[in-house]
């Protein structure tokens, strides 16, 4: 038997904060939070069952509140890619939900945009629509 990717575990300050900027990026829903352990769980509406579902699912984000800060570069990130919008329009977007621009070392000619989202964590967004 294999694993499944189900979920990635975020390490911030603000978890209800960052979760909310995620759900507005992905059109997720609060699954579950738990505020004395300060975490907060996002998943898809359209897959509810989640982890519980066979097959391939939508992966969970789970942010939990920790005492230090990004310090830096990520050595994981997201990759996001518009599905109803080219690639101007959905980084233009995500600038007004609270993400900004980043320089990772990447070229002027790369077809993708890096981001941070609003704790300084990178994460990509894609040139090509996907459906």
């Amino acid at each position: 038997m294999t694993s499944k990717f189900t979920e990635l575990a975020i390490d911030c300050a603000d978890p209800r904060g960052l979760a909310r900027f995620w759900c507005s990026v992905l059109d997720y829903e609060v699954r579950d939070e738990d505020e004395g352990d300060g975490i907060v769980t996002i998943g898809s509406p359209l897959v509810p069952e989640g982890r519980d579902r066979l097959g391939p699912v939508p992966p969970t984000l789970t942010f939990a509140r920790v005492p230090e800060g990004k310090t830096v570069k990520n050595r994981l990130h997201i990759d996001v890619n518009p599905t109803d919008r080219e690639q101007e329009d959905e980084v233009r977007r995500l600038l007004d939900l609270g993400a900004r621009h980043a320089d990772v070392g990447q070229g002027d000619d790369e077809s993708w945009v890096v981001l941070t989202d609003p704790e300084g964590n990178e994460f990509c967004v894609l040139a090509g629509r996907c459906l």
